[in-house]
Parts: C-alpha cells; structure tokens; sequence
C-alpha cells in the first residue's frame, strides 16, 4: 500500500498531519508547498494501492484532481475548513470538513483523534488567529500560561513561515520544516529543542516592524486596507501582518495586498473578530477563496484594486 500526505505548509497543514501521524504512524509521500500553494492534489499520480490524506486545502480548488485519483482507484480521506464546494458522493472518499469561523483543520483532527495529541492543535489554532478557541482549549487541558505562551509564539511563527510567493522568500521549506517537528509529541518541547524557532520569532519581527510603517491605504469605520512593496518581506508578512491588524482592532476588517511584479495584487483579507463572517464570500467575487474569517486572492488584476476597495466598504457596511 502507498501512503500519500497531501497538506497546507502553513502551521494548520503542518499541525494536523503532525498529529494524525503521531496517532497513525505510516512512512508516507509527502506533497507540500507554501501558504497558497492549494491545487497539490494536482501533484499526485495516484491507483488502486494509494492511500490519500488531504490536509487544509479546498476541496473546491482541488476538485478536478480528486475526481481524477479516484477515477484511478485511490482511497481518500480529507481534513479542512475552508470552502468546498458540493461535495461529491464516493464510497472511496471519506470527508471531514467544517467550515465554521472558529475552527481549523488541526481543530477538526482533533477531534476526529478524541484529543490524543490536543497541543499540536492548539499550536495550529493560534497560528491560525484562533486565539479565544485555542485559550479554551488550552483550558479545558489544564496548561499554564507559560506553556500557552509558548505555543502560541510557535503556531504564530509555524504559520509566518507558510508565506512566500517562493520557497527563497521562506526561512525553510515547509517540508523540511515538518520533518524537523515530527519525532516531538510535545510541541513545547520541539520549540525549546529547535533553533528554528527562535530564528522565525526573529525574522518574523523584523518584517512585522517594516509592515507596520506602512499607513493604511485606504480607512473607514469597520474596515482598512493596506498595500505593501514587493519585496521578500512583505511576501513573507502578509498573513501574520493581517493577524495583527485584526487583534488591534477587532471592529474592523482588514486587507493587506502586495503588490507583485505582473500589475496584479495578493490579497490577504480578515473579518472582524467581533464578526468572523464574509471574508471567504468577498474574495471569491475576485476569484479567491477560503474561509469565513480569513480569506485571500492570489492575483487581483491592478486594474480591479477601486473594485475591490468599493466591495470592501460595501462588505463592511452590510456587517454594521
């Protein structure tokens, strides 16, 4: 039997394969790539003695290549929240999908394993800006705020790392990164184990510290937007600087777009935490996707950014 591992090289992907292997050992294929790397199925040949576990990407962008794995023989298991589509009727495919604001793939496995690796989801939830749900989490588990702090900076720093257009824009490949990670049952440990931790804070910060001396582009009452050079930071950035402005003002959404070098923008986009709704519905009007309370486009023409702007505000005022 072959074993493919098919996952998101954010800290939600990471995470949730993290934890079904530590439940599930199996010398598996892994399939990665960075943040809005989504169509990896599209990278598997698969037949009848594969064995397929999806991890944190749209079943919706991916359709095309499940349809074609299966019609090869494959068995297919999929974890994720993101916006799906229909889902197709398989009896070679077995889903686990909630597209619910405060819920994550790592959150989803979770539950699928009955909490038997509990921390590594909470890392992914944090990373993910889940901060009220994977608190709870950490709660119901008993753990101390010092141990909470330290999973927070990893998931923040894990999911950092995810952001890229390519893997010389990354500290280190997503790949390479899980395989650093996996033999750790306990998240802290690895962060107190790994250089690799304390160099992502590191880094993380600086980037962080030139995104926020950029003045909005555009403000209002409940929303703002952001536009950044193309440069390596800000294409590393992107997400975590998203993450921030949405902690700093949780009434507000906000987009942080950078500019790329072909007159297109990448757009990063957060619904208001005290709403986490819409962000998904308004990047697929220019062909994005992704959940309810974060969503992105991958390339939204220069020619669309008054468009998008205008939608923005119009989102955000259907909220109020």
């Amino acid at each position: 039997m072959r074993t493919i591992d098919v996952f998101n090289g954010d800290a939600d992907g990471i995470c949730a394969l993290q934890q079904l292997r530590l439940a599930q050992p199996a010398a598996s294929e892994l399939v990665t790539g960075l943040k809005r790397e989504i169509e990896l199925l599209a990278r598997v040949d698969a037949d009848a003695q594969s064995e397929i576990t999806v991890l944190d990407i749209s079943l919706d962008r991916n359709r095309a290549a499940l349809d074609r794995v299966l019609r090869q023989g494959a068995h297919v298991r999929w974890f994720d929240h993101h916006f799906a589509g229909e889902l197709p009727e398989h009896p070679r495919l077995e889903t686990h999908i909630d597209t619910a604001a405060d819920t994550c793939t790592s959150l989803i496995v979770d539950r699928f394993l009955g909490g038997r690796h509990a921390q590594w989801a909470i890392v992914a939830a944090f990373g993910d800006n889940l901060v009220a749900t994977a608190q709870a989490r950490a709660s119901a588990l008993g753990l101390d705020e010092a141990r909470v702090a330290q999973l927070r900076e990893l998931g923040e720093v894990l999911n950092y790392n995810g952001y890229g257009d390519t893997v010389t824009d990354v500290r280190i490949e997503p790949r390479s990164l899980y395989l650093r990670l996996q033999s750790f049952a306990d998240p802290a440990q690895f962060a107190a184990a790994d250089p690799i931790v304390s160099e992502l804070a590191t880094l993380c910060a600086q980037d962080l510290a030139f995104a926020s001396a950029h003045d909005p582009y555009f403000v209002a009452e409940r929303c703002a937007a952001y536009l950044l050079p193309d440069a390596p930071w800000s294409r590393r950035v992107l997400g975590t600087f998203a993450h921030r402005l949405a902690n700093e003002n949780a009434n507000r959404m906000h987009a942080v777009l950078k500019r790329n070098s072909d007159e297109t923008f990448t757009v990063s986009l957060r619904a208001p935490l005290s709403d986490p709704r819409g962000a998904d519905a308004l990047c697929r009007q220019f062909r994005g996707n992704g959940r309810a309370a974060a969503a992105g486009i991958d390339r939204l023409p220069a020619a669309q950014l008054s468009s998008f702007i205008t939608a923005l505000a119009a989102a955000c005022q259907r909220a109020a």
